[in-house]
């Protein structure tokens, strides 16, 4: 497992009946989570402090029946990253932490490849980009990035993330568009890239509004973003909250359509945030790890 034990601005307080109490910055917030299906063992005193509370409806969708909390305000991971949160009609902030844990690994890479040959360019496309909480964290590990979402709204808040984390004039291209269009677009121009990141949604609907569902398009997913793996690419990542798929299976894959070309070593692990609490770690979905060389 890959716990995100890093933030100061954000913190798992406590878990019960269903649901998350949160420390996002100076707000406290209660939402609901899934996979907490233990009850009657909540023991934090902040639960009725909640400045915000998000609660699912039985017929479906949710609300937020306590809000408290202003429009929008940031917070920060490590020195160099900020992020504007805003609450969502779909309970989300804005920003996934558990995803930090990923955050540091490819930042390494870039950092160790820009180490050992400094005027390297190393270019990075990030699908399903969302806020760009990955494709801040590449910037300022060095990379270029291609930040690629098919929501216009939230590309925009991942272009006020960058100038928070002072990467307006980062080497950064924004692009709205469908994540496979725009993939199947750069393998006819022959486009490569030296990192992957890939957090496709549960579910989607195509630009001609169709369902889909990520088991079944995952596998095409990943053999076409594969397809712009550079000679000396670093790291393929891809991200599940999808209770279908198990990290083997994302390896899986990822050994079939990345290593069995490139080489390299594959990993697979469960993405967590560690509960004040208790000191036990919730998981927090998973991800499914490719790099060309472990030292």
């Amino acid at each position: 497992m890959w716990i995100a034990d890093n933030w100061k601005d954000y913190e798992l307080i406590d878990t019960a009946d269903g649901e998350r109490l949160e420390r996002w910055g100076n707000y406290i917030l209660v939402r609901p989570d899934p996979q907490i299906i233990w009850k009657d063992c909540a023991t934090s005193p902040l639960w009725k402090k909640a400045d915000g509370i998000y609660r699912r409806s039985h017929t479906g969708g949710g609300a937020w029946v306590k809000n408290d909390l202003p429009a929008q305000w940031q917070i920060g991971y490590g020195d160099d990253l900020r992020f504007v949160l805003r609450p969502m009609g779909f309970k989300h902030t804005g920003l996934f932490p558990e995803q930090a844990a990923n955050w540091d690994w490819f930042s390494g890479l870039i950092r160790e490849a820009k180490a050992k040959d400094p005027d390297r360019q190393i270019k990075v496309l990030n699908l399903f980009a969302y806020t760009g909480g990955a494709t801040m964290a590449a910037a300022k590990a060095g990379a270029a990035v291609v930040h690629v979402d098919a929501a216009k709204g939230i590309v925009a808040q991942a272009k006020e993330n960058a100038q928070l984390c002072g990467l307006g004039e980062a080497p950064i291209r924004y692009i709205v568009d469908d994540c496979k269009k725009f993939v199947e677009r750069e393998i006819r121009r022959g486009n490569k890239y030296d990192g992957i990141i890939m957090d496709p949604p549960s579910y989607g609907r195509g630009p001609g509004g169709e369902v889909w569902k990520l088991e079944d398009s995952v596998d095409e997913l990943v053999g076409l973003a594969a397809k712009l793996v550079s000679d000396d690419a670093l790291f393929f990542l891809i991200n599940s909250y999808t209770t279908g798929l198990s990290p083997l299976t994302m390896t899986y894959l990822l050994d079939l359509k990345v290593k069995k070309p490139h080489g390299g070593f594959t990993e697979a692990g469960e993405l967590g945030l560690r509960v004040s609490a208790t000191g036990s770690v919730l998981p927090c979905g998973a991800s499914a790890r490719w790099q060309r060389n472990v030292e």
